[in-house]
């Protein structure tokens, strides 16, 4: 960990911040919004299938919200939009305060969803922006396990102090982020937040513009489908887990969840690192193809699982496939990504999150009706069927580098 904080120190100041304030953002997001589900059925009494469709409003409009996000930053400029999108977080956090009411809930957890997918694209293009090529795989890979630091000890902190999921964890992410705004912008200020990449050609891109490369982007868009059910699968599982977990065991249903996420979060932080380097000699599909395999053992052993025992193993063997698949996904995205088309091309990458409407709303369904087992089992299913996407992307695009390469001959 001190030699991360010692190569972090070698960067623009911004990035060092950017990959704090992810820490804290996923800490307060951990404590607050992931035991959204708890919450709203505990104290709002709504059916699983209402609260897929609450939370997963949240996602769906996050879909959205990444690639205007993304090309809104290149047209506009990242620093201002990045800030305007925390100053409205932490607003959104307070009204969570203010109400119980479903409708608001919901509305709340919309507008979470669209300045959340602007900050996280912006902060993404940033990043890439103020960081030299060779350098950007590794940074991205901090900030991965910054992410996955806030929420290994988020849920722990939440469930010892009792405030996962209540109104307190919402009024302490509020300041957070109304912190993380005001130090932010102080810096953006007084630092020049410019691109440092020598080579890149940063153009103003139209959103009509955007929205044409990306509909005729075919790897893009096989790319997105694979992602968006990848997606629904952990969608899934971070939400109607919960709820399956809640229902079957009231007792101790909601503490052993939290402790599965921050199994989730400190695998991550363990193994992250050397998970990364031993895949590297793989192909990138490959180590798709693997996650998506892990992601489906883990799915078919929550649906066999008895004891607390048997849940970990497949917590812990569902996180080390999403270690190899997120990123192998950037990678594969920063492979294709046309210069001076980041912010769209990252923002697009929003598309998947598409799949966080999908996964809690399909698996609320399946779990009424057909009990938990049979929605792991489903979500098994969807993790294999994504291969097929990204056989086919991949196929596709080494097809169109090989016409590329004879014309260049």
């Amino acid at each position: 960990m001190n030699r991360i904080l010692t190569n972090l120190m070698g960067y623009h100041p911004i990035v060092p911040l950017l990959i704090v304030g992810t820490v804290f953002s996923s800490l307060t997001t951990s404590i607050s919004l992931v035991f959204l589900p708890i919450y709203l059925m505990n104290s709002a009494h709504l059916e699983p299938v209402t609260i897929g469709m609450i939370v997963g409003a949240g996602a769906l409009t996050a879909t959205i919200g990444g690639f205007l996000g993304g090309t809104l930053s290149d047209f506009l400029g990242r620093n201002r939009l990045m800030l305007f999108s925390l100053l409205i977080l932490g607003a959104v956090f307070s009204g969570f305060l203010l109400t119980s009411n479903s409708m608001l809930l919901c509305l709340l957890n919309i507008l979470r969803g669209l300045f959340s997918s602007f900050f996280v694209t912006i902060s993404k293009a940033l990043i890439a922006d103020l960081t030299k090529k060779e350098k950007r795989t590794r940074v991205f890979s901090y900030r991965y396990i910054a992410g996955n630091i806030g929420y290994a000890v988020g849920p722990i902190i939440g469930t010892y102090f009792g405030i996962a999921g209540n109104k307190t964890a919402f009024l302490f992410t509020s300041l957070i982020y109304a912190g993380y705004f005001l130090i932010m912008g102080f810096l953006l200020q007084y630092k020049n937040a410019t691109s440092m990449t020598e080579a890149e050609v940063v153009e103003k891109v139209t959103i009509s513009q955007s929205w044409k490369v990306f509909l005729r982007d075919k790897v893009l868009l096989l790319f997105i489908c694979g992602s968006i059910l990848l997606t629904a699968v952990h969608g899934e599982m971070s939400v109607t887990l919960s709820q399956y977990l809640n229902k079957t065991n009231p007792h101790h249903g909601l503490k052993l969840f939290g402790y599965l996420m921050s199994i989730n979060g400190i695998t991550v932080i363990a193994t992250q690192v050397f998970i990364t380097r031993w895949s590297e000699r793989f192909r990138l599909f490959s180590r798709i193809v693997l996650g998506s395999l892990l992601f489906s053992i883990g799915e078919i052993g929550f649906a066999f699982s008895q004891e607390s025992c048997g849940f970990i193993l497949s917590m812990v063997l569902f996180t080390l496939g999403e270690i190899l698949i997120i990123p192998s996904e950037y990678a594969q995205l920063d492979e294709i990504t046309p210069r001076g088309m980041r912010g769209m091309y990252y923002g697009a990458q929003g598309f998947s999150d598409f799949g966080n409407f999908i996964g809690p709303w399909l698996g609320g369904i399946v779990l009424v009706s057909y009990g938990g087992r049979t929605m792991f089992l489903t979500f098994a299913l969807v993790s294999l069927f994504s291969i097929g996407f990204y056989a086919w992307g991949r196929k596709l695009y080494s097809r169109q580098s090989q016409q590329v390469t004879q014309f260049k001959l």
